[in-house]
């Protein structure tokens, strides 16, 4: 089963109907299916929830979220993932919730969904589907 990491931009995009909703829409839908699993940081789940407050109120973004947690799996952080998400913020000078998604996929040999292209300075350590920002 293919497993992708969804970063902070790609569900916001999903759920603003932004660039790359329908690749994501049809991420959960493959989810929903059992054909594919889709991971995301409490960290980066964290700063969606913010990212979307701002947007759609915090009572909102928290349902939102809720109705997602049906078909995204949210993993926790522990002291081990944080140091390997400053390394990469180290060698790659990411953004450190950034770091959090791509230590993610990494380490679970996925796919990163976004709409960042900083993403691609890890080069070939970090398999990337890039959401565009500007197709809708």
């Amino acid at each position: 089963m293919k497993v992708y990491v969804l970063d902070a931009s790609a569900i916001i995009h999903y759920l603003t109907n932004g660039a790359g909703a329908e690749r994501v829409s049809g991420l959960i839908c493959r989810s929903a299916k059992g054909e594919a699993r889709l991971l995301i940081s409490a960290i980066n789940w964290g700063e969606t929830l913010y990212s979307q407050a701002k947007i759609a109120g915090l009572v909102k973004a928290k349902a939102d979220l809720k109705a997602l947690s049906a078909f995204v799996e949210s993993v926790p952080a522990d002291e081990e993932h944080a140091e390997a998400a400053a390394a990469v913020k180290f060698h790659y000078k990411l953004g450190y919730a950034d770091c959090f998604a791509a230590e993610l996929a990494m380490r679970m040999h996925a796919t990163l969904v976004t709409t960042d292209p900083d993403f691609a300075r890890l080069g070939k350590r970090l398999k990337v589907l890039c959401l565009s920002r500007n197709a809708q």
